[in-house]
């Protein structure tokens, strides 16, 4: 095995998947060990302290992921070493009170725009940059990413609470990217919503979050509809602004395949009904707490072609009347509904339900 060179031992080491054999592989001696480092393509960061020490052994890195607090100045050396990288997942597993909550741990240090725009301007082919619960990250980070990695194609910023319409408006510009989570930013409003709908991400975005974004109303949800290409769409729980004026504008979206409204209490019959009519590539929508909608709106959803998840809790006015029509769907496969109509169902019904779909209590 000593007159193996180094090509030789990289075929080799393709074939071994077992992270505890490559970690016996680059124990044999140290040329093993820096062939292994040079064809990991993926790690996960469990002490970022220590990054400083081992990421040089990986240059070709394409997929970094660390779950915890990391400063600045570590991402930045992470920058600098492994340009080539593709996959950048920072999504946090925990929010900053439930660290210090629990461990103790503060994150004014976590990373923030420095950080995350010499990133990006060392690695320019990142395609997936997954910031979820990173508070530090704001609009430069935001638009340093959209204006450098040209080829990135889904941006999670989910609970960023800096992001703003600034950032929004830079992403608009963007040509490549086709999902994006802003979930829980709270300072994006109508404006921002325009300009991203009007924009050249509006010809390539398939999957939209802009759940607890609640400063958005009938005028932002209205510029939906420049979305042509839009498959799944999430504006749970953006607050009472959104009504059906809006409702329908969604529903004149017929690429929608996923769809999420749940604790839109100023939605009624009149956006489901138009929904079950006009979206007619919908395989799932979640209803949970829209307080307007009953069984009339309900029941449109009995003759769709496509609908498989149909999401109902906390939807109080609904009977079994209604539920013996929606079964009729065909293509549905599974209906939740609240748990507190479960001793209000007689169970022959229950049985009857599931005769036709999965039967789910929330």
């Amino acid at each position: 095995m000593s007159t193996l060179g180094d090509d030789e031992l990289s075929l080799v080491l393709k074939w071994v998947y077992d992270q505890n054999d490559r970690k016996s592989f680059s124990q044999v001696c140290k040329q093993w060990l820096r062939v292994e480092g040079l064809s990991r393509l993926s790690i996960r960061v469990l002490e970022p302290d220590l990054i400083p020490n081992f990421i040089p052994r990986f240059p070709n890195l394409l997929f970094f992921e660390s779950q915890i607090f990391i400063p600045d100045s570590h991402l930045e050396f992470v920058a600098k070493t492994c340009p080539r990288l593709q996959v950048l997942n920072l999504n946090l597993r925990k929010t900053l009170e439930e660290f210090d909550e629990v461990d103790g741990i503060s994150g004014s240090e976590d990373v923030g725009d420095d950080g995350i725009s010499a990133l990006a301007n060392g690695c320019r082919n990142l395609t997936k940059a997954l910031l979820r619960k990173r508070t530090n990250v704001g609009n430069a980070a935001v638009i340093s990413l959209v204006r450098l990695c040209k080829n990135l194609t889904s941006l999670d910023l989910g609970r960023c609470s800096l992001v703003d319409d600034q950032a929004v408006e830079a992403i608009g510009c963007s040509n490549s990217i086709r999902v994006l989570n802003l979930e829980a930013c709270s300072l994006i409003t109508d404006h921002g919503l325009a300009v991203l709908a009007t924009g050249f991400v509006s010809k390539t975005l398939k999957k939209l979050v802009l759940a607890e974004c609640d400063r958005i109303t009938d005028s932002g949800v209205s510029m939906l509809k420049h979305m042509c290409c839009l498959e799944e769409l999430n504006l749970a729980e953006c607050g009472p602004k959104i009504t059906d004026s809006g409702g329908l504008v969604v529903s004149s979206l017929a690429s929608l395949k996923k769809l999420n409204l749940a604790w839109l209490i100023n939605l009624s019959d009149v956006t489901v009904i138009a929904i079950a009519e006009n979206c007619v590539n919908l395989v799932a929508i979640d209803l949970t707490g829209c307080e307007l909608v009953t069984g009339v709106g309900v029941r449109a959803f009995g003759n769709h072609e496509s609908l498989e998840y149909l999401v109902l809790a906390s939807c109080h006015s609904i009977c079994m009347e209604d539920l013996s029509i929606v079964v009729r769907c065909q293509s549905l496969r599974d209906i939740v509904l609240d748990k507190g109509l479960r001793m209000w169902i007689p169970a022959a019904m229950q049985v009857h339900i599931s005769m036709f779909c999965q039967l789910h209590w929330r």
